[in-house]
């Protein structure tokens, strides 16, 4: 059985550009400043944080009742509810629906779910072409690649590339580089397309167990066009996105684009509830793993994300890494930490993508783990076996030496004389040592800080 590519792997080719790479960096630490002055603004935001996650804790202890009783209220409304095991049973059961509608043409808002349950090539696969509404995702939906962000989805581009995707999809002047004049072009494309499509499929950001409601934030407004004009609303979500009450959407949304893009709140927040008189609404639920990670008690708390994306704008290996090297829906540390619960052994390697600095619990809104939880996957990874050839058994001769203090001694002499005298060409050869890229290696100490401390005065 082949090995699946590890995260390094498919960090190189990002790394390649290094172009690219800088922009792509100081891009996302330019959001991550816009969130840090929304924070400042915010005296409560520490107090909202704990209110939410404490509003996340309580709901998913109690998931089952307030999935019955959503569904409860959600007939009351004339809603149909679906409920789908897996990512193959969402598509069905989505399919089944746009038949029933006798559609061929889906208008679509951008749905982290859908792109984790591959719906997109299940619809094209079957006859229905699926036009994916959020400008974001349209981009990389022509060039025919996933989410690299959860909220900017086509953050890995740049415009001269979203200039030359249009000029080959849409007809655009070859080499129209201009924001405004792009967004125009696609403005124009996708107003046929929301006024054909008889089928609209949202994401669900939230959703309400005492109203049976569900609620889509948008900055763009996609989803209540698409929503408003199609006779059929699909409304798809991951059986986490529950909240018990209402009221507890005046938290979330306070916290939601501060966290994401440092807005005080989306331009859109749109609330579901039931179907216009001669529409249709459907809802469906999924699970896909969910219950799963939901009786892990150490991977419990990964279901509170509300996929704002903080995490990756502060995420160092992120930045600099790209989201398509995580090879999955979800990158960024808390794709990390969701992803080995999918697959274990096809996503091995992204809890080790971090380095467990903490940022990304430090920022996240609903006070999600996110590093311990890496940390915690490593040593699960380690017992199942799973660990790369190299890591295993580079820490197993790094416990032998800790484990002899006269060994520890002997190497720390040897690696202190031999970086005195290793040719510069060697210590930052790029094939054996990359972080020489940008970084020159300190000189060696004289002697180890054991030795010097002996040497110093009575501390006490």
């Amino acid at each position: 059985m082949s090995q699946p590519s590890t995260h390094a792997q498919r960090s190189d080719v990002f790394l390649l550009d290094t172009e690219r790479t800088t922009w792509h960096d100081e891009t996302l630490w330019f959001v991550r400043q816009k969130r840090d002055k929304a924070v400042y603004a915010t005296p409560e935001f520490q107090e909202l944080r704990q209110l939410a996650s404490d509003i996340k804790d309580h709901t998913l202890s109690r998931l089952a009742e307030y999935l019955e009783q959503f569904e409860a209220a959600a007939l009351a409304n004339g809603v149909r509810v679906h409920w789908a095991a897996d990512a193959a049973e969402h598509n069905a059961i989505v399919l089944d629906i746009i038949r029933q509608a006798g559609a061929c043409l889906v208008v679509k808002s951008k749905s982290m779910l859908t792109e984790e349950c591959h719906l997109n090539p299940h619809l094209l696969a079957h006859g229905v072409e699926v036009i994916d509404s959020d400008l974001g995702e349209r981009i990389i939906q022509l060039r025919g690649e996933a989410p690299s962000h959860v909220v900017l989805p086509a953050i890995h581009l740049k415009k001269e590339d979203v200039g030359e995707t249009f000029w080959q999809h849409l007809g655009t002047e070859k080499g129209l580089t201009d924001p405004q004049q792009l967004t125009e072009a696609a403005r124009l494309h996708l107003r046929e397309k929301f006024l054909a499509a008889e089928v609209a499929i949202s994401g669900v950001n939230f959703a309400v167990a005492e109203t049976g409601s569900v609620v889509v934030c948008t900055n763009e407004g996609n989803a209540d066009l698409a929503i408003g004009l199609a006779r059929v609303h699909i409304a798809c979500m991951g059986m986490e996105k529950l909240l018990p009450r209402l009221s507890d959407m005046a938290v979330f949304t306070r916290l939601l684009t501060r966290s994401a893009t440092g807005q005080p709140i989306t331009t859109y927040t749109s609330h579901f509830t039931r179907p216009a008189p001669g529409k249709e609404m459907h809802v469906v639920i999924v699970d896909n793993g969910r219950s799963q990670q939901l009786g892990r008690p150490d991977f419990r708390a990964s279901l509170k994300c509300i996929r704002c994306g903080a995490c990756m704008n502060t995420c160092p290996v992120y930045r600099r890494s790209g989201g398509h090297s995580y090879d999955f829906t979800i990158p960024g540390p808390i794709g990390a930490i969701l992803s080995p619960n999918i697959d274990m052994r096809q996503h091995a390697s992204l809890p080790f993508a971090s380095t467990l600095c903490g940022s990304c619990t430090d920022v996240c809104p609903v006070k999600i783990d996110i590093h311990t939880q890496l940390y915690k996957w490593r040593q699960v990874l380690g017992a199942e076996g799973m660990l790369p050839a190299s890591k295993k058994y580079s820490m197993q001769l790094l416990s032998r030496v800790l484990a002899r203090p006269g060994l520890f001694k002997l190497g720390g002499e040897i690696a202190r004389l031999g970086l005195r005298f290793v040719p510069h060409a060697l210590s930052h050869a790029p094939g054996y040592n990359p972080w020489a890229i940008a970084r020159e290696l300190p000189t060696p100490p004289p002697q180890s800080f054991r030795a010097w401390y002996a040497q110093q005065p009575d501390q006490a």
